[in-house]
């Protein structure tokens, strides 16, 4: 039976790019007993600082019940504190604890060292787009 489809399955090539890039960051996190999840909350905290628990939801993309577990345990591992927003206490702020922050230097290292050898092996031009046309196609696919 012939496909209905005209077009390559977008999301799924875009899972493989997902794990393609992440099998080169998985090892170094692994070493330091670090999921997926959590090195996208040490990420965000590492750019931002402080930050309320909703922001690091939505860009780490995990879901608020998992994002609760994720938290608890690296608040036991010393990678995290929470404390209440000052100026509005029914929110909570996420910050990373010095140990948090010295595994976000010393993994950035490793991971924008792989993100050189990207731009080396695509060429700046082509990694420029790339990461513009995801923007684009991630505002395109925005509810409004």
């Amino acid at each position: 039976m012939a496909s209905t489809f005209t077009h390559r399955n977008l999301p799924r090539l875009l899972l493989q790019a997902r794990e393609a890039v992440m099998a080169h960051t998985r090892p170094s996190l692994r070493e330091h007993a670090l999921s997926d999840q959590q090195w996208r909350v040490l990420r965000v905290l590492g750019e931002h600082g402080a930050v309320e628990t909703g922001r690091v939801a939505r860009e780490a993309f995990i879901l608020g019940p998992s994002l609760t577990g994720v938290l608890a345990r690296m608040e036991r591992d010393d990678l995290i504190t929470r404390s209440r927003d000052p100026e509005d206490q029914r929110r909570t702020v996420v910050e990373a604890t010095a140990h948090g922050m010295k595994l976000v230097k010393k993994l950035s290292s490793s991971i924008e060292s792989h993100y050189q050898w990207l731009e080396q092996s695509l060429g700046k031009t082509k990694l420029t787009q790339l990461y513009g046309l995801l923007d684009e196609l991630i505002a395109l696919e925005q509810p409004e």
